[in-house]
């Protein structure tokens, strides 16, 4: 892909099977080169922009970890002033998606910025050591959620951040995977065609944190697909259409693929295929 798509470059830091990079020459190889990229603290970031150095072949903005949804905003308003036409997207992992810059991305929203927000979900605050973010999923392991006689890991389900963004209006939402990366292109062209705020959550599997082997990532989001753990989806002014519709295998299948997962009895593995089944009925 990097020969094909000049605008992320070797030679950057990621780790071994990392998904954020295969996710960004998607995003970027949809967008072109007219494209302002503002990316918060994370593992993107670091990964790609030490400097003197860095992997962007676009107009690229560092900013906190907080505030990527309200410096889009500005460049947004700036382009609009100086009566350039470009595209803005705002670059974030969970961790500054579904926490720490929850409320600039709401303002954002709010305000109807021309705007396309993109979550890199990998379930946890990988770049900081694998803790917990509000995306983990229920019984995961995190460094923050550890294994033990009093404690399955994460007791909390993932926040539902596209329903959330769904509520306050947003003209267009989606998920997606680094399985799927047509779908990705497709999605980001979708979403840029759309006058206002726009959102996508794309699965990320990190196999350090969620520890398998870095050859299997797109295996393991495959996976989280055809096992119902990650439903591929957009809502277009509140209309919701599922992509992807699998013949869905066991959630035992993905469950037991990572290590993270490994500490899980044949019980608590029924009822996570419980509540996936639930959810898949709801979504349908």
């Amino acid at each position: 892909m990097n020969e094909k798509c000049k605008l992320f470059m070797s030679g950057h830091t990621a780790c071994a099977g990392c998904p954020e990079t295969i996710a960004i020459n998607n995003i970027l190889k949809a967008s072109g080169k007219n494209t302002v990229v503002v990316n918060v603290t994370g593992c993107t970031e670091i990964i790609s922009s030490q400097y003197p150095k860095t992997s962007w072949g676009v107009h690229y903005i560092h900013v906190a970890f907080e505030n990527a949804g309200a410096v889009a905003s500005g460049v947004d308003a700036a382009l609009k002033k100086l009566n350039i036409k470009g595209n803005v997207i705002a670059l974030a992992g969970d961790g500054g998606t579904f926490d720490i810059g929850l409320q600039s991305l709401s303002g954002m929203v709010d305000r109807g910025h021309n705007v396309l927000y993109i979550c890199l979900d990998n379930e946890c605050y990988s770049n900081t050591g694998v803790q917990r973010s509000s995306s983990t999923p229920y019984a995961a392991w995190t460094t923050t959620t550890p294994i033990g006689k009093k404690s399955i890991g994460n007791q909390t389900f993932k926040k539902p951040i596209v329903e959330m963004m769904v509520a306050q209006g947003i003209k267009y939402a989606a998920t997606t995977s680094v399985a799927y990366p047509k779908d990705i292109q497709n999605k980001v062209k979708k979403a840029l065609s759309i006058e206002g705020p726009k959102f996508m959550l794309i699965h990320c599997p990190c196999p350090i944190a969620w520890r398998f082997d870095p050859s299997k990532t797109i295996e393991i989001a495959r996976l989280a697909v055809e096992t119902g753990m990650w439903v591929i989806y957009e809502v277009e002014n509140g209309k919701k259409t599922i992509n992807i519709q699998p013949e869905r295998k066991k959630v035992e299948e993905y469950l037991k693929a990572q290590g993270r997962f490994k500490h899980l009895t044949e019980k608590e593995i029924e009822m996570i295929q419980k509540k996936v089944d639930e959810d898949w009925k709801d979504m349908n």
